[in-house]
């Protein structure tokens, strides 16, 4: 977490500083059970959505709430109310936020068309609430696709195809083009491996 506090200690206050310390430890804390695909430890994930974060300039408490945005999901029984009680209400909120928008909501949801449907239902409402959730969602998915090799080939053509559906598109209405295009950079090499590879080869 280093390159993280390090990126942080040229913005934030003391006070942040100190909120941020805190948040590292309960993060490595809650996630401490927890491997990602790769075998690295799962606290790797948020505080690589905290570091994409701050560097485009967040504001601190949404960057100490990407760090935290796993753990009411992850963790064992944090709620958000707990979270307010540690971090203040506005970051709790943004967790909980982020946490609405990775469960599908509907339990009788079955085709791809209806899945992708209800997320963007539920990202426009998180808009609607506060914009920093779908960010803090956008550099989630992100840092996932990032990592994506480490997943079996049906997982990697699930998440592909619904990034290009639903996550590249939102990045692109919110004017976020660096974050789009590597997110379909990222789909292309998934779901058409060997066009990806042909042009992958031509720019070298």
């Amino acid at each position: 977490m280093e390159k993280l506090r390090e990126i942080c200690s040229k913005t934030f206050s003391p006070q942040d500083m100190e909120m941020l310390d805190k948040a590292i430890e309960f993060t490595k804390q809650t996630h401490s059970h927890q491997v990602r695909h790769s075998g690295e430890p799962y606290y790797i994930h948020p505080e690589n959505v905290a570091i994409m974060l701050a560097q485009m300039g967040m504001d601190s408490h949404t960057v100490i709430a990407g760090l935290l945005h796993d753990v009411i999901e992850d963790g064992d029984d944090y709620s958000a109310e707990k979270l307010a009680a540690m971090f203040g209400q506005d970051i709790a909120e943004m967790v909980d936020g982020v946490t609405k928008l990775t469960k599908t909501g509907k339990k009788n949801i079955i085709s791809r068309e209806d899945i992708q449907a209800e997320s963007l239902r539920k990202m426009f409402l998180a808009i609607a609430n506060d914009v920093r959730v779908v960010i803090i969602k956008l550099n989630d998915r992100l840092h996932n696709m990032r990592t994506l090799q480490y997943c079996s080939e049906e997982k990697q053509i699930r998440k592909a195809k619904e990034t290009l559906d639903v996550y590249a598109p939102l990045a692109h209405r919110f004017g976020m083009g660096a974050l789009k295009c590597e997110l379909e950079d990222l789909c292309m090499k998934y779901l058409w491996p060997e066009d990806y590879a042909k042009l992958e080869k031509a720019m070298i």
